[in-house]
């Protein structure tokens, strides 16, 4: 800690930074790693695990027959993939924004429901219609009325009443589609996982997660955000803002993507897999948001302390990295300090954190955004987490219209280190979740034979009355 509070004072009368901001060697080049230049001199590390498929005879499971699973081709495209072509699925929302701040979502499709038993319900039914006050309109305290005052004592104050909405909304978006969804194996060479860490972190805090699904056959991409990790760390501010980064994870994206895509972000990585799935609908089949908050516009706080000078950062970042270990963990063990160290967690440099600190602006991000997905989502909550609370996931999955919102009393905020195979045997569950649309068309086909036979009574009553 004094050597840190040294090079801070000397960095504040040099001007100079104290340390070079350069990208860490990887300790692992061959095992899966791959240095991408998504631009000029802007180079991420990926780390890509392509597993070998070869065939397997699997007596017990299918008794009598050999099942077979085939190397990926060049283009991704399965040689012999075998996979149940999924559900189709009605996405039908009326998404209504008044002028008085108040959105009103009108479910008119499918209801999807989560067979998912790993860890228990958030709580949520899902409802026709939801009702929320956006974030950008939420009321101030003004100053009081002096021509009000307060009743006397013992007397009832009468409750307000209800607010109506403006007769004309201010925004009203349509969504009316299909969506196929389907079970996606390990087995299966189309599909592909992708993961995105947040602030602070690395490719490396899915260590478990990598390994855990690349042994089940997966094909798995994790990327270093820029600054972080053995990814380079310019040393412009601009190349940290939400738009750049988002940029950066656009062309990881079209350069590993499948035919079917599972996105998993963790704390500001699910901004950057929310933005993936609004841009690529088709391609995006399943998401996971691990801690993820609220679904409001992204903005830096101007009094955070990571607007302070990066020199003074550099004088505080003993007691940040104390405070990540406290909120991000539920428990301060040896155990967690060794998997912060492990996972290369909150290891870059002041000026890389507050340059992302600062670049945190992303005002098209808001609940209508939202509310405009249309691809299945898993919310995974780690009951202790300090930085998001369960109210911020519960509303994310009110906006959403597929969202299954699972929580892990047990986890904090790196819930995926402190709880790996919860996480992991939570995740698999739900990439291999199909919906059940059976019982919609038993009742279609009832309805539509309901419809026939009254129809065929109503053409007799008719031939009688006129033989009569």
């Amino acid at each position: 800690m004094l050597t840190s509070i040294i090079e801070g004072i000397l960095c504040c009368l040099t001007g100079k930074a104290a340390r070079l901001v350069l990208p860490l060697e990887s300790s692992e080049p061959s095992d899966g790693f791959e240095f991408v230049e998504v631009k000029p001199g802007r180079v991420l590390r990926v780390r890509h695990i392509v597993p070998e498929r070869q065939t397997i005879v699997t007596e017990e499971q299918y008794p009598g027959k050999e099942k077979t699973v085939c190397n990926n081709t060049d283009d991704g495209s399965p040689e012999n993939n075998e996979h149940n072509t999924g559900s189709s699925v009605h996405c039908k929302r009326k998404i209504t924004v008044f002028r008085d701040g108040q959105m009103v979502i009108k479910n008119l499709g499918d209801v999807l429901h989560s067979e998912i038993l790993q860890c228990q319900d958030g709580d949520l039914e899902p409802r026709s219609t939801v009702e929320v006050e956006l974030a950008d309109y939420k009321e101030m305290a003004s100053s009081p009325d002096p021509s009000h005052f307060p009743p006397p004592p013992g007397e009832q104050k009468p409750a307000p009443p209800p607010r109506r909405h403006c007769r004309k909304p201010k925004r009203t978006v349509f969504i009316n589609s299909k969506r196929v969804i389907s079970s996606c194996k390990g087995m299966d060479t189309d599909v592909a996982l992708f993961f995105v860490h947040g602030v602070g972190g690395s490719l490396d805090i899915w260590g478990s997660q990598l390994d855990f699904f690349s042994r089940l056959g997966y094909e798995v991409i994790a990327p270093d955000l820029a600054g972080h990790g053995a990814s380079t760390a310019p040393q412009i501010a601009a190349a940290y803002t939400f738009y750049a980064l988002a940029e950066d994870l656009r062309a990881i994206f079209k350069r590993y993507a499948r035919k079917r895509n599972i996105l998993i972000g963790h704390s500001y990585g699910v901004s950057f897999c929310t933005f993936l799935a609004h841009e690529y609908p088709d391609l995006v089949h399943k998401v996971v948001m691990i801690n993820g908050g609220a679904p409001t516009a992204l903005e830096p706080s101007l009094c955070s302390i990571f607007q302070l000078p990066s020199c003074v950062l550099h004088c505080l970042s003993p007691c940040l990295a104390w405070s990540f270990l406290k909120a991000g963990f539920a428990r301060q063990g040896t155990k967690e300090k060794q998997l912060l160290k492990q996972g290369n967690a909150f290891n870059v440099s002041p000026f890389v954190l507050r340059a992302m600190m600062s670049g945190q602006y992303w005002p098209e991000g808001d609940e209508v955004y939202h509310a405009e997905l249309t691809v299945p989502i898993l919310l995974v909550h780690g009951m202790c987490d300090k930085f998001v609370s369960m109210d911020e996931d519960q509303r994310m999955a009110e906006i959403l219209m597929f969202a299954f919102l699972k929580v892990i009393e047990e986890g904090s905020h790196m819930v995926m280190m402190e709880c790996p195979d919860t996480v992991n045997t939570l995740l698999h569950e739900f990439f291999l979740w199909e919906p059940d649309m059976s019982k919609k068309e038993s009742n279609k086909k009832d309805t539509e034979k309901t419809v026939a036979i009254s129809d065929t009574l109503n053409t007799l009553k008719i031939k009688k009355s006129m033989d009569k």
